[in-house]
């Protein structure tokens, strides 16, 4: 039997495509550390990391990329769920997964509103943050369960559930600011942030600025 007689041997099955990975968080121990624990993974390959929100706008924005680890909270302006909104509004964007130590409904609901697929606990076991970020990686919701039990939580009972904007006005009043000084931030009139003090107080049972705050930050709806 000559070589040209022989049968073809079949071809070896492709190799599936790495999931493709930029990391993004402001402390270079972090990004280290998650480097040494997804580089393990065979499947993942880190393109990138990055300290700065604004440079994992740009680098998303440029590279071939599967998925974005995402913090909230940078030294510099941009904050991780303003990144993650000018991320994912861009077509054929990556995914952006949070990875985060905060867990108050201000700081989820913004993420989630901004387009993130998924929300971690920084104190997930690596396993935990592999999955998410497969699943993340497929296009689908990848929730740390404190943070999937908070958003149930805020379904069962919408009545008595901080909207965005009085969450957004109470985290003012905890920093200090005066009426005048929340309108003046938010666009709104007066009025309008004395109507949302009225219903943060009903919703909390409070009756002054003062115990609201302590009611929201002692729940985690918003952190101080």
């Amino acid at each position: 039997m000559t070589a040209a007689d022989s049968p073809e041997l079949p071809a070896p099955p492709a190799r599936p495509r790495r999931i493709r990975l930029l990391l993004a968080d402001d402390h270079p121990v972090v990004r280290a550390g998650l480097r040494a624990v997804l580089e393990t993974e065979e499947d993942f390959e880190i393109v990138a990391d990055v300290p700065t929100a604004e440079q994992a706008v740009g680098l998303a924005a440029r590279l071939d990329l599967d998925v974005v680890l995402m913090d909230l909270q940078f030294g510099g302006r941009m904050l991780g769920s303003q990144a993650t909104a000018a991320i994912t509004a861009a077509p054929g964007a990556p995914r952006v997964l949070v990875l985060t130590t905060y867990d108050t409904d201000a700081d989820i609901l913004a993420a989630i509103e901004a387009g993130a697929t998924g929300y971690l606990l920084k104190d997930a076991p690596p396993e935990e943050l592999a999955a998410a970020v497969r699943t993340a990686a497929a296009g689908k919701s990848a929730l740390a369960p404190a943070v999937a039990l908070r958003l149930m939580d805020r379904m069962r009972t919408p009545a008595t559930a901080l909207s965005r904007r009085e969450t957004e006005v109470l985290r003012l009043v905890a920093d200090g600011l005066s009426n005048a000084a929340i309108s003046k931030q938010l666009f709104l009139s007066q009025a309008t942030v004395k109507s949302h003090l009225v219903h943060i107080y009903s919703k909390l049972g409070v009756d002054s600025r003062t115990s609201a705050v302590a009611a929201a930050t002692a729940q985690g709806l918003i952190r101080r």
